[in-house]
């Protein structure tokens, strides 16, 4: 299904959210199960699925490495939840010093929110760098799914950030 004819929007990352909202709440109206409660068995059946397939557009549509996802996979490439590893040495490397600096700074809340900053720019960049992957007709789709396997490593790793900051105010 396509989640973006399904909300009347252009099948683009850079999506306006605000137009994502204003759609899903006018699908929610029309397919809400409330609405046919006096609808046939097989009328209410239908609202359901229709509803649930709002509900689950909108989930997609939403969050922008979903949305990625949701793109390549109108181009012919699925990659959710796949265990694929990245052969990009640098990225690689990456990686391996982000994580060293997360061990080294796990107890300074400063230090985390700064590291955090420098995630969430990260993250900017990518998303930038794949919206410019998905308008170039040239772009080859598997250089398209590397840049989101980053992408959803780097999420990932903002949410241990987020988890280790979650710690420190605990205490």
């Amino acid at each position: 299904m396509n989640y973006f004819s399904l909300f009347n929007l252009p099948e683009t990352l850079t999506l306006d959210t605000h137009a994502l909202a204003s759609s899903y709440q006018t699908l929610q109206k029309l397919t809400h199960p409330d609405k046919f409660a006096t609808a046939s068995a097989q009328e209410q059946r239908i609202a359901m699925q229709k509803n649930a397939q709002v509900n689950d557009g909108y989930s997609v549509l939403k969050h922008p490495l979903s949305r990625a996802q949701h793109l390549l996979s109108l181009r012919g490439l699925v990659i959710d939840h796949e265990q694929h590893t990245l052969g990009d040495p640098e990225f690689l490397m990456q990686q391996m010093e982000w994580r060293e600096t997360l061990e080294e700074i796990s107890s300074d809340e400063a230090a985390l929110e700064e590291m955090q900053t420098e995630i969430q720019a990260n993250i900017k960049d990518k998303l930038t760098g794949l919206a410019s992957l998905f308008e170039d007709e040239q772009s080859n789709n598997e250089d398209i799914a590397n840049e989101i396997r980053k992408l959803t490593f780097i999420y990932k790793f903002s949410a241990q950030i987020d988890a280790q900051l979650d710690k420190l105010d605990d205490f």
